[in-house]
């Protein structure tokens, strides 16, 4: 079989324009959640355009409980289904870049979202040019909503998983990176990413004047008291190398300096990499929290929300993922990532069902010293890895469904 570089390399530097300029047309318009009725409209006026300069048809769909679009290319033979996913959401923060492609909202593209949709629309062309190589058939989830609000799942739960007509067999999924090297790749077998739960608690105390505390029942330091206590059960209880990480983001209590409050709440993000941790978290934080507050004499409401899973790569496509990746751009552009990142991704959901690998492509800019990471507000990532992204989301299909068995990769 063609190596996948020869297929498709040139080409997907060929298109490094008209990547640039949808990714710009995108980073104008960034929409939060699962409506994004404009970023939508773009990525079907884009998957358009392909059907109209190839000639491949495309079947193309649209979600009913979020702006989604699904796009199925069938090769010219029958044989394997590969999912390809791109997210679409932006952030609710004002970008502060200073560039003139900066979107004048409270929303930015801060997270590399338009990347990876455009990427997935490259890969999309790449592929559709050697629809008659193909054997078996592509399906391109163009996801919203993977910032908090579970896309994934809504995707999953119209059917993503069998657009193609047959279940889906693998799956794919790569991350831009705003302050990893431009044009490197990682990923890893196993972990990748965390599992992330919240703890919300409520502690039910009796105000009072803040003169006169021993009459009242100041929920305060009781849930102070808590909250230090989760952390430090964790740390305790916890293999270090089945890491768990608590984060108390939120607290809240009391209108007054002079007034006791009735109750005092705070919420806390934890995250692990296992589902064995993640399952005792959910079932040891509550009970600790509620002796706690009955220690001191007064009640707490506690729920333990598991929000996503652990995102696990499946280890041989985890090793494909690195194979392409080497055999596209060279040794020296991929390193296996030492340990999971500690974020959380929806496509987790996918890959509890259908095997596969997610990895992440370095976009710092050239010349930035100390680049800003993803969802800062001056997070900038260079548009130079487009055609990379295209060509390894592509290059990741094909390895499933090329006419003969994958010889590409070393």
């Amino acid at each position: 079989m063609i190596a996948a570089r020869d297929l498709f390399g040139a080409r997907a530097r060929e298109l490094a324009v008209d990547l640039s300029a949808l990714r710009r047309r995108l980073h104008a318009v960034p929409e939060v959640g699962l409506r994004l009725p404009r970023t939508q409209a773009l990525v079907l006026d884009a998957l358009a355009t392909t059907v109209h300069d190839t000639g491949v048809a495309l079947e193309v769909t649209t979600g009913a409980a979020l702006d989604s679009v699904t796009a199925v290319l069938h090769g010219a033979a029958p044989g394997p289904v590969v999912l390809l996913r791109g997210d679409m959401d932006a952030l609710p923060l004002r970008e502060a870049t200073g560039l003139p492609i900066a979107a004048d909202a409270d929303r930015m593209h801060a997270c590399g979202h338009d990347l990876h949709t455009t990427a997935l629309v490259g890969a999309v062309r790449l592929l559709a040019e050697h629809r008659e190589d193909l054997a078996g058939s592509v399906v391109f989830m163009f996801q919203p909503g993977e910032e908090g609000y579970d896309g994934a799942g809504a995707m999953l739960a119209e059917g993503v998983l069998n657009a193609a007509g047959r279940p889906v067999d693998s799956a794919y999924a790569l991350h831009v990176v705003a302050d990893l090297p431009t044009g490197r790749c990682y990923t890893r077998p196993g972990p990748v990413m965390a599992a992330y739960g919240i703890l919300d608690v409520t502690v039910r105390g009796r105000g009072g004047h803040g003169g006169r505390p021993h009459e009242a029942l100041d929920p305060v330091p009781v849930a102070m008291a808590a909250a230090t206590a989760v952390q430090t059960y964790t740390d305790r209880r916890f293999d270090a190398f089945d890491p768990v990480v608590v984060t108390v983001g939120e607290f809240h209590a009391g209108t007054a300096p002079n007034v006791i409050p009735a109750e005092a709440r705070f919420r806390a993000g934890v995250r692990s990499f296992s589902a064995q941790a993640t399952d005792r978290l959910a079932a040891e934080l509550p009970p600790l929290v509620e002796g706690i507050a009955r220690a001191y004499g007064l009640d707490a409401a506690v729920t333990f929300t598991t929000v996503l899973p652990t995102t696990v790569n499946n280890p041989e496509h985890a090793g494909l993922f690195a194979r392409t990746a080497v055999g596209l751009f060279g040794a020296d552009r991929y390193e296996e990532l030492a340990r999971p990142r500690v974020g959380s991704e929806d496509f987790s959901r996918i890959l509890q069902t259908v095997p596969g690998a997610y990895g992440y492509l370095g976009a710092a800019p050239p010349g930035h010293d100390r680049p800003s990471g993803n969802h800062a507000p001056t997070a900038v990532f260079d548009e130079a890895v487009l055609p990379d992204a295209a060509l390894l989301l592509a290059a990741l299909a094909w390895q499933h469904i090329g006419l003969a068995a994958p010889t590409s990769c070393p």
